[in-house]
């Protein structure tokens, strides 16, 4: 009898270890599963030419968020809320930080009623913007400027040309694709399922935009690569291009030919 108490206290250790092991690797996986979604989603909506985020934004963006299936709940009161991923990079030349987990939510109220299931997009255009997502938590529309972001290759001539919001907002939703007002919907970081991509409790989104926190699995590389095509922008590690430096022209030692001209020097006139 006084055996089996050492036996069954390590049987139960071994099960509490086990568990844990499985509950760690079921969220790795939930998490790269994310990071395959917003894959898709970028390349899904790139491929409609006439729905397509215009190039011209793209080009001014320093963060880019993919929130796939947010779901809206309303009776009268609604409600949505997603998770998503969000990348940032320091200067409009430079390549794609790694992705920060967030989530996103918000309410509406008014004659509503329904469920809805959206894949949402959003385009910072300034710094300002994904500083204030790195303190923790960002509300758009008051800590930040957003506006229903224009669609399309021609989109930026035919809404806000100069790009004034700080943030645009896109939702495709049953085939559909198009700008969304989210004014009041909070941006919050999801501390533990950054912890459980990368491997260390407690890292923060500064340390990952950084790039300071371990390295993030292969599909946190495949996403990279497909914004980074989808905004024209270079890869992180990537080689610089170097500049091509100009062949210099070597002197002509070889002797005329016979059908050559020749030129020979005037005389010195006296």
């Amino acid at each position: 009898m006084p055996i089996r108490k050492p036996i069954a206290s390590a049987l139960c250790l071994c099960a509490v270890f086990a568990a844990a092991f499985v509950n760690v690797a079921q969220a790795g996986a939930r998490e790269e599963g994310r990071l395959l979604t917003a894959t898709e989603v970028l390349s899904e909506v790139q491929a409609m030419p006439d729905l397509q985020i215009p190039d011209a934004l793209l080009s001014r963006a320093y963060g880019i968020a993919v929130i796939p299936d947010v779901t809206k709940v309303a009776f009268i009161f609604g409600g949505r809320h997603g998770n998503g991923v969000l990348v940032v990079r320091d200067k409009l030349s430079s390549p794609w930080s790694n992705p920060v987990f967030i989530s996103v939510t918000g309410g509406s109220w008014g004659l509503q009623a329904g469920a809805q299931s959206s894949d949402i997009i959003l385009v910072f255009t300034t710094k300002s913007g994904v500083e204030g997502i790195a303190g923790g938590k960002l509300t758009l529309g008051a800590d930040a400027s957003v506006a229903a972001g224009p669609v399309g290759r021609q989109g930026s001539a035919a809404t806000d040309i100069q790009f004034n919001a700080e943030i645009y907002s896109y939702a495709r939703t049953r085939g559909l694709f198009g700008g969304i007002a989210l004014d009041g919907s909070v941006i919050h970081v999801d501390r533990s399922a950054n912890a459980s991509l990368y491997g260390k409790s407690g890292v923060t989104a500064s340390e990952i935009f950084s790039g300071q926190a371990p390295t993030p699995p292969a599909t946190a590389q495949r996403f990279l690569e497909k914004l980074a095509q989808t905004t024209h922008s270079p890869m992180r590690g990537s080689p610089a291009p170097q500049a091509e430096v100009p062949a210099t022209q070597a002197p002509n030692t070889a002797a005329p030919t016979a059908d050559a001209p020749r030129t020979y020097p005037l005389e010195e006139q006296k």
